[in-house]
């Protein structure tokens, strides 16, 4: 059985704070095929409440999670660009050890983001 699990944090970089309820949502990748896996929302630390992918359904493949950027900068009063630069952002990556924890945080701002494999 998989004991591994996956988290993320976000942070905003532009205000110097966690990004609390931004809407993330979790897709597993089969060849064209995408599955929707979970949706969650951060909370006041920029994380969320459990974890995306709990032990009980981590499996190694190809995951993306999508943060709705657009959305959270929106409601917390950045300036919007008609269309707004970054909007929703997809980030695809592996998991190959089904025993490991998975930590994809997301550095935001406006106009820019960055993201890494963390712990």
């Amino acid at each position: 059985m998989a004991e591994g699990y996956l988290t993320t944090h976000v942070l905003d970089t532009a205000r110097g704070m966690p990004a609390a309820d931004l809407k993330i949502t979790l897709y597993r990748i089969e060849g064209e095929t995408r599955t929707k896996l979970a949706e969650m929302r951060t909370n006041a630390d920029g994380r969320t409440d459990s974890p995306i992918l709990p032990a009980d359904a981590f499996h190694t493949g190809t995951y993306e999670l999508v943060f709705e950027a657009g959305a959270y900068l929106d409601a917390n009063g950045t300036s919007a660009e008609d269309p707004r630069f970054l909007d929703v952002i997809p980030l695809r990556f592996g998991i190959s050890d089904s025993q490991a924890h998975y930590h994809v945080p997301l550095l935001l701002s406006p106009f820019g983001y960055s993201t890494y494999r963390g712990s």
